[in-house]
């Protein structure tokens, strides 16, 4: 570069630096701009010799990231300095986070070092999409530390959107993708609505530029029509707020371009067809005690001019979300018969629908409860400290809870918890406490006893049932949809698998004992090869539950003799294929026979898709095509993330499960002669056979003869014979049969 041109640039950098301080949304003290000023030459010195794919200086990098923490989010200083110096000690071998801590105290330090380690998890290469969900998980533990960590990475992730029209087209779509997949449900959980809208649409650029060109044209022709249309909407209503001598102000906000997209493909209608893409926000001016009454009134006002759709009304004032977003949405029937969503805010609520975070916290008192946003970080710490949890699992069950919308529901005492949208009473009990969850045999809504499997909606009183002697069932899983809940009903079941094991493991001793078998090390080894497990727990699983049974071990008993050079075979080849990890696995593990989709775990016809070649065992999802049916891939597969991001609509629910630990439904028809307590009997006998489930029981009796039948969940034919067995020996009981 000439002399002129590094003058000319240097000049743009002073500039851009002034911009900074004076769009910055909390008012500078000195010191605080001493503080900004001193970070901002240290990452010009640490990126002297830099530039950005495009050419430029990279030092407008960290000042637009710093830009947009500055007004967009409305951060502090602290965090204004530590977004200047966000790639200072990744990038720079002059500077270390000690040095960052000496310069400007700890707490800079400490959102630098949060993000430095952010930068250096996702920057390797190649990266599956097992690897990317466990680093994933790791960056969201930087949220427990300080949660401007992941606010300033997701203004730098803003920034790169914004600047990457230079990078090659795969690296646009990779981070595009990865962009919709995880930091716009994370913008929009953290309340930065207006960043998390600008991601998609960014995203949506960059994965399906066809479809993003064409909306983003016809929004600007229409335009002019759009804008025409609110100035009608609000001539109406204008006469009536002034007499009200309400001081407030009406904007129009068009729909972004992604969720026009997202409409036209849920209603299956062209972009002219889609009437709500735009919506009106009233914005008034009140004292906080008067907030909720004047928004009311405003509303009364518009729905005197036009009629209120009932099913659409949202009142997020008397219950704000989570992320301390609140409003008053209606949606009402318009000039020429189009539905309009009106909006209704306050300033000091359009600054936190805004700026989020932030504009929460400046209007926050000292003496409210604990924060919404504080609580969310405490949940999610404990979600993210339950290891057992798959980490592809738990990026998806994540960003589910990220985005789903939130429904408000009561404790019996009164209390109000919020839930994610499509929530279950197990999802409530397990949101109360972890033991009230685990020990949950019921619930009651609205004073009504429902299944556990009954979606809950706002406004609706809940009450758990307890008792001691329940414990999770594999059924559970089906029933609950957050993060939590399944967390900790997976990590129960599996502390009882281990109980079963051990049992498991005691009888197969005595059984062994008299085929004069001495159960060790070598025999234990024998017997994985020869059912074909992968490890002792397995077998010792196996045996507790009956799938293995004593005509099964007497025949491995029999083959003993022949089976030890097979043994001496398979354990050289398992060595061969068997990694260090595999062989370490301390949770039972089982052998995969069959693949099944969707909640009600389907078999259906599928073709295994060649690209990453699954094979029994992997975790895997099934990718609807339009010409060759059911694909189904490994979610590490290259694609796994772009076919999430872009066509989550096509993406079935697939696992590969072990037929021997499927759960039957059986009939038993019972006979015999009436008797005081025979039901009391029956059930009793069956509670206390823990691997039998018990649906359902009907008796009928007739002149001192009963007749009756009951339906049971077994895992295996085993079971149900021992079932029936000790049903016969129950005194009057005369005939049992399976139906």
């Amino acid at each position: 570069m000439t002399e002129v041109e590094i003058e000319k640039e240097n000049a743009l950098i002073t500039k851009a630096y002034k911009n900074l301080l004076k769009v910055s949304y909390t008012s500078l003290s000195d010191d605080d701009k001493k503080l900004i000023r001193k970070a901002f030459e240290v990452a010009v010195d640490a990126h002297k010799d830099q530039r950005r794919k495009s050419g430029e200086a990279y030092i407008f990098h960290p000042i637009a990231v710093a830009r947009i923490v500055a007004s967009e989010i409305g951060l502090d200083a602290t965090s204004i300095a530590a977004a200047l110096l966000h790639d200072v000690v990744e990038d720079s071998d002059d500077y270390t986070v000690k040095d960052i801590e000496k310069l400007f105290g700890e707490t800079v330090a400490r959102i630098v070092d949060g993000l430095t380690k952010i930068s250096s998890l996702s920057k390797e290469k190649d990266m599956d999409v097992s690897l990317q969900a466990e680093n994933f998980r790791k960056m969201l533990l930087t949220l427990n530390d300080d949660v401007r960590v992941i606010i300033i990475k997701i203004a730098d992730r803003l920034h790169n959107m914004q600047t990457m029209d230079s990078m090659r087209p795969d690296k646009q779509e990779k981070i595009a993708s990865e962009t919709l997949y995880i930091y716009a449900p994370l913008a929009h959980r953290i309340g930065l609505y207006n960043i998390k809208t600008e991601l998609e649409d960014l995203s949506l650029k960059y994965t399906e530029p066809e479809i993003y060109n064409d909306i983003l044209l016809k929004t600007k022709e229409s335009k002019e029509e759009q804008d025409a249309y609110i100035k009608e909407f609000n001539n109406v209503i204008k006469t009536s707020l002034d007499r009200e001598h309400l001081n407030y102000e009406i904007k129009g906000r068009p729909k972004s371009i992604f969720s026009i997209k997202r409409k036209m493909e849920k209603q299956g209608v062209a972009y002219e067809e889609v009437y709500d893409k735009f919506a009106v926000r009233i914005i008034y001016k009140s004292d906080k005690e008067n907030e909720k009454f004047l928004a009311w009134k405003i509303y009364s006002v518009v729905t005197d001019h036009f009629r209120p759709n009932p099913t659409r009304l949202r009142d997020w004032i008397s219950s704000p979300k989570s992320t301390g977003y609140e409003a008053l949405h209606i949606t009402v029937m318009g000039p020429k018969g189009r539905w309009v969503e009106v909006q209704i805010r306050s300033e000091r609520m359009n600054e936190i629908a805004e700026k989020g975070y932030a504009a929460h916290y400046k209007y926050k008192n000292k003496d409210d409860k604990e924060d919404n946003l504080d609580m969310w970080i405490n949940r999610l710490q404990e979600a993210l400290e339950n290891h057992s949890t798959n980490a592809v699992d738990f990026v998806e069950q994540f960003k589910l809870n990220l985005y789903s919308k939130e429904i408000f529901v009561f404790t019996p005492k009164g209390d109000l918890k919020s839930l994610p949208k499509g929530a279950t009473p197990l999802d409530f009990a397990f949101s109360i406490h972890t033991e009230i969850g685990m020990k949950t045999r019921g619930a009651k809504v609205n004073g009504k006893l429902v299944p556990l499997s009954h979606e809950l909606n706002s406004g609706d009183q809940v009450d758990i049932l307890t008792s001691e002697n329940i414990k999770p069932n594999p059924n559970w899983l089906d029933y609950a949809t957050t993060s939590r809940a399944r967390g900790k009903i997976k990590s129960l079941l599996r502390e009882d698998e281990k109980l079963i094991a051990e049992d498991g493991k005691e009888v197969l001793r005595r059984k062994l004992k008299q085929l004069k078998i001495t159960l060790d090390e070598k025999s234990i080894n024998e017997m994985v090869n020869y059912f074909k497990l992968k490890t002792s727990l397995d077998l010792f699983y196996r045996v507790g539950i009956g799938t293995i049974s004593n005509t099964m071990l007497k025949e491995y008993a029999a083959s003993r003799s022949n089976a030890l050079v097979s043994f001496i075979k398979n354990k050289i080849s398992r060595k061969n294929s068997i990694s260090k990890e595999e062989l370490e696995k301390d949770e039972i593990t089982s052998s995969y026979d069959m693949l099944v989709f969707g909640k009600e775990e389907e078999t259906l016809e599928y073709i295994l898709a060649t690209c990453c070649n699954p094979i029994p065992g992997d975790d895997v999802f099934g990718f609807l095509t339009i010409n060759d049916g059911i694909k189904v891939h490994k979610k590490n597969c290259p694609n796994a993330l772009s076919m999430q991001s872009n066509y989550a609509y096509r993406i079935m629910l697939a696992k590969w499960i072990d037929s021997s630990k499927q759960e039957y439904h059986a009939k038993i028809n019972l006979s015999g002669i009436d008797n005081l307590g025979l039901v009391n009997d029956i059930t009793k006998m069956i509670s206390e056979n823990m691997h039998v489930n018990m649906t359902s029981i009907s008796f009928q009796s007739n002149h001192g003869i009963f007749s009756g039948k009951i339906n049971v969940s077994v895992k295996n034919k085993t079971l149900l014979k021992k079932v029936m067995d000790n049903l016969k020996k129950i005194n009057g009981i005369e005939k049992v049969s399976r139906a």
